[in-house]
Parts: C-alpha cells; sequence; structure tokens
C-alpha cells in the first residue's frame, strides 16, 4: 500500500533534487526525508533513488510514480475537502418528510433557511402521513420527519425514535358565513347537533377525534362528506355544505367563520421523529429551523395549552 504522505515526499524530491530542499519545503529534516524514501521503496520494490555520498538522483522510476501520483493525491485532497464539508454540514444530504398542511405551512421557511445556511447541501422533502414514515425514518432512508397526534386519540411512538412536541395546534370550528351560529367566538358542540358535518376519512386521527368530541356532547355526528384535503373541507364549509373541525394549522381562511370550542382546548399535537443515533450535521440546523417556525407560528394562537 501506498503511503500519501510518501508519495508527497517524493514529489517534492524529484522537483527538487534534493532531500534537504524537499525537507525544508515540507518541514522535514533530511533525515526524517530519507527515511520516507526507503519504506517507500520498500514498498514499491525497487529503487527510486541513486545514492551518493553527495546526492540522490531520482531514477526514471520515482519521476514516473512522482507524475501519475499527481492525479491520485488530487482526487484525496478533494474526498478529504468533501469529508470536512459533509461533516461540518455544509455539504451532504438530508431528506425530511411531513405531512401536507405543515408542508404548506412551516416547511417552506425551513426549507429555505437550510438552503440558504448550507446552500452545496441536497435538501430534499417528501409528503407523508404519520403512519408512513415511521419505517423510512427507522431504516435511516429519511432523517427526520414530521407528523402529528391529536389529543383524543393519543399513540405510542417507536422507542428507537426521539420524538420532540414541536406545536400543539388548537382545534376550532369552522361554520359557513351565513351559519346561524357565525358570529359566535366559542360555540357549544351540542348547539350543532343537528348539523351535517364535514371531516376526514373514517380511518384517520381527526375524524375518530370528531366523533369523541361529539360523544363527550351527548350525540353522533351526521357526516355527510369526507376528505383528507382541508382546503377541500373549508371549500365545502365556506359552501354551507356543513360545519367541521379542524386544526389550526389549516386555518386561517376568510370564506369560513371560526370559532373556539366552548368548555374544551382540544390540539393536534406536532412533533419531530428521528434515530437517537442520527449523526448528520445537517439535522440539527433543520430541528432549530423547524422549532422556529413554530414557534412564529404559535404566537398567532392566542390559545392556552
Amino acid at each position: 500500500m501506498l503511503n500519501p504522505i510518501h508519495l508527497r515526499t517524493l514529489q517534492e524530491c524529484v522537483r527538487t533534487g534534493s532531500f534537504a530542499e524537499a525537507g525544508r519545503v515540507l518541514g522535514y529534516t533530511s533525515s526524517a526525508v530519507s527515511q520516507q524514501m526507503v519504506l517507500l521503496e520498500r514498498a514499491v520494490g525497487a529503487p527510486l533513488f541513486e545514492r551518493s555520498a553527495r546526492s540522490a538522483r531520482s531514477t526514471a522510476l520515482a519521476s514516473r510514480l512522482a507524475l501519475r501520483s499527481r492525479d491520485a493525491l488530487g482526487a484525496l485532497d478533494a474526498l478529504e475537502r468533501e469529508i470536512r464539508a459533509m461533516v461540518a454540514g455544509d455539504e451532504g444530504s438530508l431528506r425530511l418528510a411531513s405531512f401536507a398542511t405543515a408542508n404548506a405551512r412551516l416547511l417552506p421557511e425551513v426549507l429555505a433557511t437550510v438552503v440558504a445556511q448550507r446552500p452545496k447541501a441536497e435538501v430534499q422533502l417528501d409528503e407523508a402521513e404519520p403512519d408512513e414514515v415511521l419505517d423510512p425514518v427507522l431504516d435511516g432512508v429519511v432523517d427526520a420527519a414530521v407528523v402529528f397526534e391529536y389529543d383524543l386519540d393519543p399513540r405510542q411512538w417507536p422507542l428507537e425514535l426521539c420524538a420532540e412536541e414541536l406545536l400543539a395546534e388548537p382545534l376550532r370550528i369552522a361554520l359557513p358565513r351565513q351559519h346561524r351560529l357565525a358570529g359566535a367566538s366559542e360555540v357549544d358542540l351540542r348547539d350543532l347537533t343537528g348539523d351535517p358535518w364535514i371531516c376526514t376519512r373514517a380511518d384517520t386521527a381527526g375524524a375518530r377525534s370528531l366523533v369523541r368530541l361529539a360523544a363527550e356532547a351527548g350525540f353522533v355526528p351526521r357526516i355527510i362528506f369526507r376528505s383528507n384535503d382541508y382546503s377541500v373541507i373549508r371549500t365545502l364549509v365556506a359552501r354551507g355544505l356543513g360545519v367541521a373541525v379542524l386544526p389550526g394549522l389549516a386555518l386561517p381562511d376568510e370564506r369560513v367563520r371560526i370559532a373556539r370550542i366552548a368548555g374544551r382546548r382540544p390540539h393536534r399535537r406536532v412533533k419531530t421523529l428521528h434515530r437517537k443515533q442520527n449523526t448528520n450535521p445537517l439535522l440539527p440546523i433543520a430541528l432549530e429551523c423547524l422549532a422556529e417556525s413554530c414557534a412564529s407560528v404559535a404566537d398567532d394562537w392566542d390559545d392556552p395549552r
């Protein structure tokens, strides 16, 4: 195995024609240069210098080796610079995953900040529901995922993952502007017993939370439309087709009226998941940006937890 340190010393010996001069350039003693060349000759299996009492003349093999090693040492230098940049987080890649409303409200600012701070890094974002991101995060395919859980539909995350809460979104009632209760700042769910409801699919945490909220108020909601796209739900509410319970990131929308739920302060909790062993230097930067983005959004909500 050829030692790159010895090859660099060889290049100076060939260039300067002197062990002493090569040592002066590289910061070695003449004796140290001579010892390195002896070790390189052993690795090569042939003499590299014609030695005499006063000089050491490089052989044709030494000149050839010095010339051919330039590209190899240049590539090694480039690799070392790349590795240092990756360790510092200046380069490398970061892959995130998040759900739709967070992608719309939180992630644009986060991605823009990370890219501005580390313009040479590759940053990717996938959109997925919480259950869809667990395996990719556990497998290391995704560095971090932004997920959610509802107070009324709590869940346990894998112990191998670090789960950190970023934001508590208040749940609000969305009403058509022409609704009889549209002017109220708070609405008792019991007053909506006979209204048609619009919510997400039946197999979602949002739908289960609505059913449990209604059960506490003593009724079963009459759900007539379902969509996992909150913009669709808001549009249906705006057209007067029903009422809905929506998380804070899905609001505001000037087309609908928003009211608190009287007597309750239910939330949807936004969290990050990442492997505890993840050493990607870009990850702390992204997590800090996420925390700042969530704090900025939370400042707009006058809602105690």
